[in-house]
């Protein structure tokens, strides 16, 4: 079995706009302590941020966790929702079941999704409707040149 990973978890309240951005600012400053190149962070702190931007507007809070290991973080983000009923659908940039208000206020343009996918190597998404959502999302640490084997011409 491998080193334990690093964790860490935040709890985010649904419909508190005023808050979102804190759990993935937070994630940017641990993952600037551990040491982690600053693309990845930028690429993990998008995928935080449109999670929790998700949570606020669409599920009604949930928690992200996220697990740092040697090679890579996941993050790991469930609700307990009104799920999502098309996830492909849902997976389309500008595809959004936010309403007007939220709209108004600069929310719920349809990117998330489409954005996590894109800020992370891979993303898996599963929904039950009537009983929440989890994401499961990826992102590889690029390796160290030392430790890559030499290609023989």
């Amino acid at each position: 079995m491998g080193p334990q990973p690093y964790v860490e978890r935040y709890v985010v309240q649904g419909g508190v706009f005023d808050a979102i951005g804190e759990a993935s600012t937070q994630l940017k400053s641990v993952l600037k302590m551990l040491g982690i190149p600053s693309d990845i962070t930028r690429r993990a702190t998008v995928v935080a941020y449109e999670a929790e931007m998700n949570l606020v507007i669409h599920a009604g809070g949930g928690e992200i966790t996220a697990s740092v290991f040697p090679d890579r973080l996941e993050l790991f983000v469930r609700d307990e929702g009104p799920g999502i009923p098309d996830i492909p659908l849902a997976m389309k940039e500008g595809y959004s079941t936010a309403t007007d208000e939220i709209r108004e206020m600069g929310f719920g343009a349809g990117m998330g999704l489409p954005n996590m996918k894109r800020n992370s190597d891979s993303l898996d998404v599963r929904s039950e409707v009537g009983k929440g959502t989890s994401l499961f999302a990826v992102i590889r640490f690029p390796s160290d040149p030392v430790q890559q084997p030499v290609k023989e011409g």
